[in-house]
């Protein structure tokens, strides 16, 4: 199969897997398809050690790197700034409101958060344009076939160094008006992702947003598109390349498979969960994002909740209680289980066992074979 997808990215099979997980990266692109390691979460060092390996383990193939430069962030024009700042801007009712849920489901918050803490308090905020712009340079020090961007229109800087290094740049969207920003800005491909997609989203649906998407840009350039939002099979791949995409862009499929960061926990949640088990909230990053449902989510979107902070504040608040309680889950604490949750999307109602990534390739490539087939068929009859 040859897309203007395929020619750019230097695949034959024009799927697109996005992970914050090196193993998925590596064992998606083994396998024939492109992968996009999420970076926003690494320092440049930790970058550094995770783009080695996955040149170590994926054959001298090339494969793509994800960061989040939000346009729209509480302290974008702030220069210097460190997760010790920010935590002295989370205000106390937050704190408590976070508090008080650990410890209506048995987790005790001070030795909890402690345990779980992650970032120093000097560490740089990492979706701070100055300090994404670090990982790129980082990136490109390895075998970097695609740079995207999420949350807005990425800088020119960014723009600029794909440019330089003959990299494609990819930028993510949820409304035709948003495609036409990023066109004029000069991104090589857009992301059309639909409301049904994890992570961070808008509402309109994907069968809706690729046409729309792709009508709105058709005056300005051709530039492929890769559809997203709720995509886990080979049939749904067909269907987006026949309303016009280039490739599709899927995420929520790797959650479930053997070599994914999600956890044992997380993964029988998965399988149990149907497509209406998620939920598009604030409560996890400050903006909305689709996540499984969970009595965390419910407790942020009750009647006694502060109500979400702004990004990057509100995950000093939500992250450190998720992973305490993760933590206390895998302890045997059932109460804690009823927390545990993680960006999925509503594609989450077609999984129903934890597969190998190589697996989850090949059903891809069988299944849009078979749907192809299939259209063939029904247009000579």
């Amino acid at each position: 199969m040859k897309t203007a997808i395929c020619e750019m990215l230097g695949v034959d099979f024009p799927l697109v897997a996005f992970s914050h997980c090196r193993d998925v990266v590596a064992a998606v692109t083994r396998a024939g398809a492109f992968a996009v390691l999420g970076a926003t979460a690494f320092t440049p060092d930790q970058l550094e050690l995770e783009l080695k390996w996955i040149d170590e383990h994926t054959d001298g193939k090339r494969y793509g790197v994800d960061v989040l430069i939000p346009e729209n962030l509480l302290t974008k024009n702030e220069k210097g700034v460190t997760y010790g700042m920010l935590e002295e801007r989370v205000p106390q009712k937050h704190r408590d409101f976070a508090r008080d849920l650990m410890r209506k489901y048995g987790i005790e918050p001070s030795q909890s958060i402690e345990e779980v803490r992650r970032r120093p308090p000097d560490a740089p905020v990492s979706m701070q344009q100055e300090n994404a712009l670090k990982l790129l340079e980082v990136s490109f020090r390895h075998r970097i076939g695609l740079i995207a961007n999420a949350l807005g229109v990425p800088p020119q800087p960014m723009i600029e160094m794909g440019r330089k290094h003959g990299v494609p740049v990819a930028a993510l969207v949820g409304a035709p008006e948003h495609a036409v920003r990023q066109a004029e800005a000069g991104v090589d491909i857009i992301v059309a992702q639909g409301g049904e997609a994890g992570g961070h989203t808008g509402q309109v649906a994907t069968i809706v947003l690729v046409p729309e998407v792709i009508r709105a840009i058709k005056p300005i350039r051709n530039i492929p598109v890769l559809a997203a939002g709720g995509i886990m099979t080979g049939r749904q791949m067909a269907a987006c390349i026949a309303m016009g995409a280039a490739g599709v862009w899927t995420g929520s499929v790797w959650l479930a498979t053997n070599e994914s960061e999600t956890t044992q926990i997380f993964r029988e949640k998965m399988i149990a969960a149907r497509s209406r088990d998620t939920v598009r909230s604030r409560c996890r990053t400050g903006k909305p994002t689709r996540q499984l449902r969970s009595a965390f989510t419910d407790a942020w979107e009750g009647p006694d909740s502060p109500g979400a902070l702004p990004m990057p504040l509100q995950s000093l608040v939500s992250e450190p209680t998720l992973a305490a309680a993760q933590l206390a889950a895998e302890r045997g604490n059932q109460k804690a289980r009823e927390l545990v949750t993680y960006f999925v999307g509503q594609g989450v109602g077609l999984v129903d066992s934890v597969k190998s990534c190589r697996t989850v390739v090949q059903e891809f490539m069988e299944d849009f074979a078979e749907a192809i087939s299939d259209l063939n068929a029904a247009v000579d009859a």
